[in-house]
């Protein structure tokens, strides 16, 4: 579904992404990882249009992204979420929904319709979804982080996107939260046929969760695999804990970040 061939960009003298290529399949879960600096968010948002390239192809089924602004990018089916939930606190549950409803249906204003009454109903399906239909019509405001991100997933899906990209979705919350929300993200793969790309410093979703892992480091990619080739991976164990150490020996609830900051 997505293919990426030789993507590379630099912020002056500094080499950011350099030579990444990967592809994603439908109905995977792919996580981009890497230490701080590896140049991973700068990967990830060349995908959805947010950073401009150097070089290299974005293609998602066979269709050139590159050069595409974000919102031409969404239209074709990229979806986003991000590390801080991005919602709109004053309106409730469902009315955020309703918004990317009437995004998704280019519907930006009319005289004869209140936007409040707009496909209640759809709303109110994705937010069953997602398990918030018991609170669609709380304030978003009111909301626990953790169910913030289950509304913002709703959103993300609302316009019915091939591709899923999820910027640490799992970021500010507790662990069974964290599971909770990437086994219902792989339901919703299975269900509506989406890839998922995402970017994760938690090794416990990361290894639990992901179908496969791809790892940056200093801009390059240096490693590939199934969760199991990449926790043993000589090459990824040393760029993140130096010579002697393991990610067995850390623990599965530490994070890369936690883990380079050791």
């Amino acid at each position: 579904m997505l293919t990426v061939q030789h993507l590379s960009k630099s912020f002056g003298g500094v080499q950011a992404v350099d030579d990444v290529s990967f592809t994603l399949a439908l109905g995977e879960l792919l996580a981009l990882i890497g230490p701080n600096g590896a140049g991973k968010s700068t990967t990830f948002n060349m995908v959805n249009g947010q950073i401009r390239t150097d070089r290299g192809s974005i293609r998602l089924n066979g269709q050139e992204l590159v050069g595409l602004p974000p919102r031409a990018i969404w239209r074709l089916g990229v979806g986003r979420t991000f590390q801080i939930a991005e919602t709109f606190a004053s309106l409730t549950v469902i009315e955020n929904v309703q918004m990317a409803l009437l995004s998704h249906a280019r519907r930006i204003y009319s005289l004869w319709r209140r936007a409040a009454t707009y496909q209640r109903d759809e709303a109110m399906t994705l937010l069953a979804q997602v398990g918030m239909a018991g609170q669609a019509d709380r304030p978003c405001s009111a909301l626990a982080y953790g169910d913030v991100k289950r509304v913002e997933l709703a959103m993300a899906i609302a316009h019915h996107p091939k591709l899923l990209l999820m910027d640490e979705p799992t970021a500010g919350m507790a662990p069974s939260e964290r599971h909770a929300l990437m086994a219902l993200t792989r339901q919703l793969v299975a269900e509506r046929g989406m890839a998922v790309l995402f970017t994760e410093h938690s090794m416990d979703v990361v290894f639990a969760h992901a179908d496969r892992i791809i790892v940056l480091a200093r801009g390059r990619l240096i490693a590939e695999g199934t969760p199991q080739g990449i926790r043993a991976h000589p090459e990824v164990q040393s760029v993140y804990f130096g010579s002697g150490k393991t990610f067995e020996a850390h623990g599965a609830g530490h994070s890369f970040k936690e883990a380079a900051d050791d």
